[in-house]
């Protein structure tokens, strides 16, 4: 393979994209070429950085050893007689393996903040929706505003309310004709919160809230601190 056909396999190198045929002589060349040592260096320092900028949960403890292992099969494919300044094949292969990680950390957490995003953007849009409907009920409390709908699609407005301690939530329950009260939402305090409801509230329905563990529960076990009727 020609020399500057070989220029180009950097990045499918790094990767550890090339068949066994092509990395041989792609190694063979590298040798010898400063260029590609420089943009195989590159590299390195890109999936580092990569690494370091995603927020994203740790990779498993067993990452490592499998990428140390992948080390250890790549030692007897170092160019023989190697100067100092040659990038050694485990190495490279170490970071194939790290920039492959890092990406897909990368993409993960992408998708995360992505998927909050939009949940956020439909919880606004329904509140919204339920806010503007002309013919909605208005049902002032101490604490903020009941607001239902001509279906019963209702949103809970909380003023000054503080964050819940560490590891709670809060939760809001709709009880109707002197049932068991359902869950209706999970949310967080602040300066002014607009809860919608997951379900409808019937005339006379009760609406309550209580602080729960995190994830919320399937039933109040406290008593609830904030409560009004539709």
């Amino acid at each position: 393979m020609e020399d500057n056909a070989l220029h180009d396999l950097t990045s499918a190198y790094a990767l550890d994209a090339l068949d066994p045929e092509d990395a041989r002589a792609y190694e063979a060349h590298l040798a010898r070429c400063l260029r590609c040592r420089d943009e195989l260096a590159s590299l390195t320092e890109a999936a580092s950085a990569l690494a370091y900028a995603s927020e994203a949960p740790q990779p498993p403890p067993e990452l490592r050893a499998r990428i140390l292992q992948q080390a250890r099969r790549e030692r007897s494919n170092v160019v023989p007689l190697r100067p100092r300044w040659v990038v050694p094949v485990a190495a490279a292969a170490a970071v194939a393996a790290c920039a492959a990680v890092a990406l897909g950390i990368w993409a993960a957490s992408l998708s995360h903040k992505l998927d909050r995003r939009d949940a956020a953007l439909a919880r606004e849009e329904r509140v919204a929706a339920i806010l503007s409907q002309p013919d909605a009920r208005t049902i002032p409390f101490a604490r903020g505003t009941l607001v239902v709908g001509r279906n019963g699609d209702a949103v809970l407005i909380v003023r000054s309310l503080g964050r819940a301690r560490g590891g709670r939530t809060y939760e809001a329950w709709i009880s109707a004709g002197g049932n068991h009260p359902e869950p209706a939402g999970l949310f967080n305090g602040g300066d002014v919160v607009s809860v919608p409801l997951e379900h409808p509230v019937a005339p006379g329905a009760i609406v309550l809230v209580t602080e729960e563990r995190a994830g919320g529960v399937d039933a109040p076990t406290e008593k609830p601190f904030l409560s009004v009727q539709s």
